[in-house]
């Protein structure tokens, strides 16, 4: 055994999510590598592996292509590179909107796989039922309504629920079943102010909204989106970085230092003899 005692860090836990319904603001971030999630964990209370990976990191049109595979093995590294932020993996379309038992199944491979401490699945007239069998049974879930990107087919692309029935009691993303069915916090995504701030006065557990206003208990973006990775994000963006344009100017002189001979130079050089 070493000598050396390391500091224990312990991370944040489902409970103390939960206890910050009306306190403190829980800051929320997407996380899909190592690299990323070892600079979030230290400011996020929360990193969500979010099916937006298809489309940030795998170039697909919008998250239905996304598998079970590809949320595990994006999980898999944002647990090992964080230690204090509470992870929750995205359960992919088709993933949990079928029999309970196999939500159930998916899930509880998603926890075994990666070691995250929570699932997170969008709302549904089915899936509050499947929401209560997985808590039931020891997984935690987050909810999101509002916005789904996951019924794109069925919602349409870019629909505002916010503006629409969808979001209001009896609508597809209603949040109270969620909330009922156990659901410790929910997403809430493009939805108006108004809309966004009744969720909030009326469920029990924190709102973490993504276009939803500042009435919402927490918030949270797609870190790319955030950092100015692509020419276009949603209003509900604001662009706290330029990360393209670093990577632009970085590669640029890279490119050019290649063609003039100037890299590698003698500090990027081995030098030595040749041979015994």
């Amino acid at each position: 055994m070493s000598a050396q005692r390391q500091e224990t860090v312990r991370r944040m836990t489902v409970p103390e999510i939960t206890a910050r319904k009306g306190g403190a603001p829980v800051v929320c971030l997407t996380a899909y590598t190592a690299p990323m999630a070892a600079i979030l964990d230290e400011v996020c209370d929360l990193l969500l592996v979010g099916d937006s990976v298809g489309m940030v990191l795998h170039g697909l049109p919008n998250t239905v292509g996304v598998t079970l595979e590809m949320m595990i093995l994006h999980g898999q590294a944002v647990m090992r590179a964080s230690r204090k932020a509470l992870v929750v993996v995205d359960m992919p379309f088709g993933a949990y909107e079928g029999p309970k038992e196999l939500a159930y199944a998916n899930a509880v491979r998603v926890l075994k796989e990666t070691g995250c401490q929570a699932v997170k699945v969008e709302a549904g007239p089915t899936v509050p039922e499947t929401i209560a069998y997985l808590v039931q049974r020891g997984i935690p879930v987050v909810g999101h309504v509002g916005l789904r990107p996951q019924a794109v087919n069925a919602d349409g692309a870019g629909r505002a629920p916010g503006r629409s029935p969808a979001a209001r009691p009896g609508g597809p993303a209603a949040p109270a079943p969620t909330a009922d069915a156990g659901a410790f916090c929910i997403v809430v995504e493009g939805v108006a102010e108004a809309v966004a701030r009744e969720i909030t006065e009326t469920v029990g557990v924190p709102t973490i909204g993504i276009g939803a206003s500042s009435g919402c208990d927490g918030q949270i973006l797609v870190t790319e989106d955030m950092l100015g990775l692509f020419e276009w994000t949603p209003k509900f963006v604001r662009r706290y970085g330029d990360v393209k344009g670093e990577i632009q100017q970085a590669v640029r002189a890279y490119a050019d230092d290649v063609r003039a001979r100037r890299f590698p130079a003698a500090a990027e050089t081995y030098f030595g003899r040749v041979g015994g």
